[in-house]
């Protein structure tokens, strides 16, 4: 297309309606149809990026290529895109505000008052713009984060009413929100959505299409209320009704024609369907067929949380649907992990994966589970911290090294099996201080996992400061524990296992941020795969 389209998703009434992924499901549709298709995500907090927030605030920390530390929205985009995202694609009011400061600083507006309008809006302006004009595509899908009428949102608000007025056709608004349903009266009320599209009115901006959240199928009568009096047409109004998996949503939102009424309201004309989705209904079919379970124990500490292992959660599902089985995810907070109950916590799973994190909460149920699963030869998998555990484990009850730990847990820790890299020893500003982003890592012939890969070289996204001790290397892989993926360049420790043992893998690396529908993490369909040949 000779111009890029923008589409913006803004949301109503509520938080937590599936803001990102109607946006995913939309991009989904749009890149069946051949488009070249990217999503971003707008957060209104004034965080530079989430890497510091904790993720009973806010979820799971994704990870983009190039090392950004983004939005957990970013992870449902590559999942359903498989597209890698990057800094570009998650932007906040803190960076946004902290980009105009350091211009200011600069002498970058010659003394002129900076103010909301025009600094902050032609700065968020210039970030929506930015994917399209830099990597050309076709459509550029920005969420909104929040809900309209919240405080910190107007400069974003007001940044799509100006780049409508501006483009045009080129850039529509998707308005995502709540019909509530009332047991007493028995009826749906559409007066919430009324009000959340009064608000986006208020501000200037008319939505194009009206996404209805909904338990159940809402009438026509009740649809034709709501185009009344919101303004828009009856045929752009689209339910979102409740599936049993969010992979399902792409299908409902085509049936409906969204992505023919998207593109017709931009004046492309629009054949009746997305030619591309057979890949995705194929694996929406082997999911529907899949009726044998696969226990699986995630052992971590932020269980409490739907959203704090999200990426982890959907690649177990994911990698289960490849292996033709069920997933019966366990959820197992490592504080309550003792030896008095780990076997009956852990001995009829099929397999078990210790999760990453940090800090030393939770860190001796993480040893205990970790030792339960290697003396009884149980599937195991180790991410980050969770693989850091299985070297402090085995360095205590194999190697013999009493007191064996990482530096992270106990500075003072006579065995320094995980410390820091040299370059790190002196950094005190945590934010964006990591190794962080996609590095190299060289694996080893007739390991576990380079026959999971099918190739020697991978390359994986990090996020942690700490590593596995060279200086304790030898000593592992003589007692069996061993180093079977390196940094080419830099000879760090990128991934452990034990081959006596049927499956027990640990990665410094985040597989997961690397796992899409169409393209699973093969580490998870090998770990999978791994525990079904484990049910009894």
């Amino acid at each position: 297309m000779s111009n890029t389209k923008y589409i913006f998703v803004t949301g109503g009434v509520i938080s937590s309606l599936g803001k990102g992924i109607v946006s995913a499901s939309l991009g989904k549709l749009l890149q069946a149809r051949g488009y070249h298709v990217t999503i971003q995500k707008f957060d209104p907090y004034i965080n530079i990026d989430p890497g510091t927030l904790n993720p009973y605030e806010h979820g799971e920390c994704f990870v983009a290529v190039d090392g950004h530390e983004a939005d957990l929205d970013l992870g449902h985009y590559e999942r359903f895109l498989n597209v890698p995202t990057t800094r570009a694609n998650n932007v906040t009011t803190g960076r946004i505000y902290q980009t105009v400061i350091e211009k200011e600083r600069r002498g970058d507006f010659l003394g002129k008052t900076v103010q909301v309008i025009p600094h902050i809006t032609d700065e968020i302006k210039r970030n929506v713009k930015l994917l399209g004009s830099k990597n050309k595509f076709d459509f550029v899908i920005t969420e909104i984060g929040g809900t309209v009428g919240d405080i910190e949102s107007l400069p974003f608000i007001e940044s799509v009413r100006q780049l409508k007025w501006e483009m045009g056709r080129d850039c529509i608004c998707v308005h995502l929100t709540y019909v509530p349903y009332i047991a007493a009266a028995k009826e749906y009320k559409t007066k919430p959505t009324q009000h959340s599209v009064k608000q986006l009115l208020e501000l200037g901006v008319q939505p194009d299409l009206l996404v209805l959240r909904t338990e159940h199928e809402l009438d026509d009568k009740l649809l034709h209320k709501v185009a009344l009096f919101c303004n828009v047409s009856k045929e752009s109004v689209i339910q979102s009704i409740d599936v049993s998996t969010i992979y399902e949503v792409p299908l409902v939102l085509r049936r409906q024609n969204m992505d023919s009424i998207v593109l017709n309201k931009m004046g492309i004309n629009a054949v009746p369907a997305a030619p591309g989705m057979q890949p995705w209904e194929n694996f929406l079919e082997r999911k529907t067929k899949a009726t044998k379970k696969v226990k699986i124990g995630l052992v971590g500490k932020y269980v409490e949380l739907q959203d704090a292992y999200k990426s982890i959660d959907e690649s177990l599902f994911v990698a289960s649907v490849y292996n033709d089985r069920k997933l019966d995810l366990r959820l197992i907070h490592s504080e309550k992990v003792y030896e008095s109950n780990v076997k009956q916590l852990l001995a009829d799973l099929d397999g078990i994966l210790v999760a990453p994190g940090f800090g030393m909460r939770g860190i001796d149920g993480k040893f205990i589970a970790i030792r339960y699963a290697r003396e009884n030869n149980i599937p195991c998998l180790g991410i980050c911290l969770g693989m850091q555990c299985m070297v402090v484990e085995f360095a205590r009850n194999i190697l013999g090294l009493a007191g064996a730990n990482s530096t992270e847990i106990e500075p003072a820790t006579p065995h320094k099996v995980i410390d820091l890299m040299e370059e790190q020893k002196n950094v005190t500003n945590l934010g964006g201080s990591m190794r962080l982003g996609t590095y190299d890592c060289i694996l080893k012939d007739g390991s576990r996992i380079v026959e999971a890969y099918g190739r020697k070289t991978i390359q994986e996204r990090h996020r942690h400061r700490y590593e596995f001790n060279n200086e304790y290397k030898a000593a592992f892989e003589a007692a069996g524990m061993k180093c079977v993926g390196e940094n080419p360049e830099t000879g760090l420790v990128e991934a452990v296992e034990i081959p006596d043992l049927k499956w027990f893998v640990g990665v410094q690396y985040h597989p997961e941020y690397n796992s899409t529908v169409l393209n699973p993490n093969p580490l998870f369909v090998s770990f999978i795969k791994a525990a079904t040949t484990q049910i009894k």
